[in-house]
């Protein structure tokens, strides 16, 4: 797209497009995502939020564990379609039809089989063949395709054809929203016509901090960036003694801040529009000092998890007080182009293939986002009508000196809020360019004093951290655990762009 004038907006519409295809279990029509932007001739960055929203059924007795997590009722409204072409119609300037070409070549005379590809349908094997749609991506014995084989899929092929013709209105008011919710209403699912025609992508303020000295933005919530801006905010009070390269002491730090911010991100991560996040206390500099002040530098600390539970375990970690200061699977992407702008986008199905369903002869695979939510009262992020799920996901675009430096995403579900405060350390306090900060090894904290580090760890530094309390597991040294980032570094002095793509999954970066 960039090659046939196209800017950054019609190669990131087409990009997402073609991961429909050539990574469907991962993102596609059926699925929603976040865009953070940086608009060069306007100087600011918008956040664009398509992280759709619960049907108006949705209430939360209809809901158990597996309904949410597989098959039609796990859905929630797609807002991939919406959110693409609003990128499209506000900032684009390629024909609509051209940016979905590439992506219907890919699904209607298919596409080489990765060996990435092929594990993964392999491992989805039994979710799929619970649903005719199987017969999608399997063979008639229930097997996935072969690395190297060829992968066709003309009914996807002719949806997207459907949707560059006719865009967004077909989708969601059209011929195409008739079929989806024909066949979503066959099988039990929740989406009514009203559900779909009402959705629309939404243009949002993003929200900042300052950082060593760089403006780092990520999305409002309902996003829970807000969990990476606080663990860089926790950070930043420490100096050059404390932030040391795979120094144990340096982890430790890390982990305890991100310990703290997970602990608070489940209390108030959430839909703004149904229980208000205290944004401002969370992120600001007195609350930071406050929670810093609560690190043990000699002990780690227990976590009760990732996410709600009626009952934490005794000694875990509370959350701090905001209010009183003042102040899977998913794939990320990014594109940047001449005139300087740069567009960050993650998005996903949820789990392998979302709901392991696709509708009628669509093609397309529905996400599974309900999964995402609790069903336990007390939780800001309970499921309900018209609810936007508290959201993962989070493009990050850092600023030096005025000038856009370094976008960074990733996938890895609740993961991707401690992998991308890794990597941003790593450029700006370990002096990385993009591509060795995505190389260096990562960590994930999960529950009590559980952390999986990747073996490129020195022993020495695994043994240090085990000293301190830490219950260390070693992961394989390039483990899909902690993420697959892609990122854009540009050096505004010299004109010079840079591109980061993670050895831990299929991807690449491509300049010209």
């Amino acid at each position: 797209m960039l090659m046939e004038g196209g800017n950054a907006f019609d190669a990131s519409v087409a990009t997402a497009a073609t991961l429909n295809v050539v990574e469907p279990y991962m993102s596609g029509v059926g699925g929603i995502g976040l865009a953070l932007v940086y608009i060069a001739k306007e100087d600011r960055v918008r956040s664009l939020n398509f992280s759709g929203r619960a049907p108006a059924a949705a209430e939360p007795a209809r809901f158990t564990a597996e309904t949410k997590d597989a098959g039609v009722m796990a859905s929630l409204v797609p807002g991939n379609v919406a959110g693409w072409l609003k990128l499209h119609d506000t900032y684009g300037s390629l024909d609509r039809e051209r940016l979905f070409q590439p992506a219907i070549d890919y699904a209607a005379n298919g596409f080489p089989i990765t060996r990435f590809n092929s594990r993964t349908i392999g491992q989805s094997a039994t979710r799929l063949s619970r649903y005719p749609s199987g017969s999608i991506l399997l063979d008639s014995a229930g097997r996935p395709p072969k690395t190297g084989s060829r992968l066709v899929m003309p009914q996807l092929a002719e949806t997207l054809r459907e949707i560059g013709r006719h865009g967004s209105e077909t989708f969601y008011r059209g011929e195409l929203a008739t079929r989806i919710l024909k066949a979503n209403r066959a099988m039990g699912g929740l989406l009514t016509e009203e559900d779909l025609a009402t959705y629309d992508a939404r243009w949002q303020d993003p929200i900042s901090i300052s950082y060593r000295g760089l403006k780092v933005f990520t999305p409002p919530p309902n996003s829970s960036g807000f969990q990476i801006l606080q663990t860089l905010k926790l950070m930043d009070g420490f100096g050059a003694a404390d932030t040391i390269f795979q120094h144990p002491r340096t982890l430790h730090l890390m982990m305890e801040a991100v310990k703290l911010c997970v602990t608070d991100r489940i209390k108030y991560g959430g839909d703004p529009d149904f229980a208000p996040v205290p944004i401002e206390g969370l992120i600001s500099d007195a609350y930071a000092a406050r929670q810093r002040d609560r690190i043990d530098r000699e002990a780690a600390a227990d976590v009760s998890g990732e996410h709600y539970l009626n009952r934490v375990p005794s000694g875990s970690l509370v959350p701090g007080s905001p209010e009183e200061f003042d102040g899977g699977m998913t794939t990320h992407f990014a594109a940047a182009d001449r005139d300087g702008n740069v567009v960050s986008i993650t998005q996903t199905l949820g789990g392998v293939f979302g709901s392991g369903v696709a509708m009628g002869d669509t093609g397309i695979f529905l996400n599974n986002m309900c999964y995402w939510f609790d069903l336990d009262e007390g939780s800001p992020n309970m499921i309900g009508p018209g609810k936007r799920v508290d959201f993962v996901v989070a493009p990050t675009q850092a600023f030096k000196d005025g000038k856009f430096y370094l976008s960074m995403g990733t996938p890895g579900s609740w993961g991707i809020l401690q992998t991308t405060p890794q990597i941003l350390t790593n450029a700006v306090d370990f002096g990385m360019n993009v591509q060795e900060a995505i190389e260096a090894p990562r960590f994930r904290y999960y529950a009590g004093r559980q952390v999986q580090m990747e073996e490129r760890f020195p022993v020495h530094v695994r043994q240090a951290l085990q000293e301190l309390g830490h219950q260390v597991s070693v992961i394989e040294p390039w483990s899909m655990l902690v993420g697959g980032a892609q990122g854009i570094e540009v050096d505004g002095e010299r004109g010079v762009f840079q591109g980061g793509a993670d050895p831990r999954r299929d991807g690449y970066a491509i300049g010209l």
